[in-house]
């Protein structure tokens, strides 16, 4: 799989994920072997460029591999400012964002709103493939609505303005995560197009991995939701591509060694208050893939503000399940 000038390790791609994609994740998923990891969305509103969590999103101090950042907006020179801007800070490959369903987002006509009008999306991908001299990419949805699937017609306007690879998560923006990806347009536009084609949506076993790559014939995956809680699901879905058999699952303490580094490395990135407080989703994937915990063990879990005492109460959970199989 390439990207440009890159060649990916592998065609597995961890998705942009507001909120959860920072830099400590990234370098998790790394370490499980994941192609490429992207960073969260960052607004391409110069007002919000000096913002401390827009340069926390943008900070790739020591990140190994490949660095990408996904940019939004609606205004071409914006966005081509953005990106520029990005490449300056070490950015290898800026994503645009064209998928994301969010209210706040298509409020302001971003996102997966632009599906909506094919001559803005035109001029947003020419200005920014202009401005920068590093790979663009683009992810998009299958369209605005059922009647309204324009992925075939964008995918075109993609590649003859030089998007070096697409994404297409294969839902409408009008149905946000809900019901189930439709894999029918990544497939169709797979065969309209010659860029590499990412397929997105709905990837949460090692099957269903290689059932949307066979079926789409895309050139790689992208996993967002699915790696929530397991960053080790690329290792998995790696090894199943190649073997065709399962990798044995990682154990408890495997686990609990995962989740400890994941929390001090949170904590380092966002100092400990805040850092205590974006653990606590974390930690809640992490702790679905296991089984329940008692209500008690889980509210005193999140109700801390102490990384001292949260990694200690982690720590204590676990013992909960060391009688468990898994």
């Amino acid at each position: 799989m390439k990207i440009g000038p890159y060649t990916l390790e592998n065609n597995l791609i961890l998705a942009p994920m507001a909120g959860v994609t920072d830099r400590p994740f990234r370098s998790l998923c790394k370490q499980f072997g994941v192609g490429l990891a992207i960073s969260e969305m960052v607004a391409s509103n110069p007002a919000l460029q000096k913002h401390r969590r827009t340069l926390l999103k943008t900070d790739h101090t020591g990140e190994v591999g490949l660095r990408a950042v996904q940019i939004l907006g609606t205004n071409p020179q914006e966005m081509a400012d953005a990106a520029r801007l990005n490449q300056d800070k070490g950015a290898q490959i800026v994503d645009l964002n064209m998928g994301c369903p969010a209210k706040k987002v298509c409020s302001v006509a971003a996102g997966s709103a632009l599906l909506r009008d094919e001559k803005l999306v035109q001029d947003i991908l020419e200005s920014v493939i202009q401005a920068v001299s590093i790979p663009i990419t683009l992810k998009i949805r299958t369209g605005w609505d059922q009647d309204n699937r324009n992925a075939i017609r964008i995918a075109q306007i993609a590649e003859q303005s030089g998007i070096a690879a697409l994404t297409i998560h294969g839902r409408t923006r009008a149905c946000a995560f809900k019901g189930n990806a439709e894999y029918d347009t990544i497939k169709a536009v797979k065969q309209a197009v010659s860029i590499p084609i990412i397929a997105n949506g709905d990837i949460t076993s090692v099957e269903k991995a290689q059932q949307v790559l066979d079926y789409t014939l895309a050139d790689a995956i992208m996993i967002g939701r699915g790696a929530q809680g397991r960053p080790w699901f690329f290792q998995e879905i790696h090894h199943y591509l190649k073997t065709g058999t399962h990798l044995a699952p990682i154990d408890l303490a495997q686990r609990k060694s995962i989740i400890q580094s994941h929390l001090q490395a949170l904590y380092l990135f966002y100092g400990e208050l805040n850092g205590v407080r974006i653990a606590r989703k974390h930690i809640g994937w992490y702790f679905n893939h296991l089984g329940s915990l008692p209500p008690a063990t889980k509210s005193k879990i999140y109700q801390t503000d102490s990384p001292k005492l949260q990694l200690s109460l982690v720590n204590s959970a676990f013992d909960l399940f060391a009688t468990m199989p898994h």
